[in-house]
């Protein structure tokens, strides 16, 4: 199993929902508004009046066998909209009840 960790623009949610259903990715929880700034380029995303815009996160446990086939839609999805920020992130599970 693996954990994945995604961080992305507010503007991507439903599109990331629909990768992680059509994944047969079922579990995942939303951590709905986070802020950040991306460690390469774009605009941080800190909900203030200077930067406005906000971002939201998830995490979810997957199969091994799903990791590849989820990341590939992200980093799609990220590079037909490179300036509205999405970064995944994969560890190992140790222990899962």
């Amino acid at each position: 199993m693996k954990t994945i960790f995604i961080a992305y623009d507010q503007a991507h949610h439903e599109a990331i929902i629909e990768i992680l259903d059509r994944m047969s990715c079922r579990g995942f929880t939303a951590l709905g508004t986070v802020q950040g700034r991306g460690s390469r380029k774009g605009d941080p995303h800190y909900g203030t009046h200077a930067w406005p815009a906000l971002a939201s996160a998830i995490i979810t446990i997957v199969e091994d066998s799903r990791v590849e086939g989820v990341l590939s839609r992200l980093r799609a999805l990220d590079e037909a909209k490179p300036l509205l920020g999405l970064r995944a992130f994969v560890w190992n599970v140790e222990e899962c009840i």
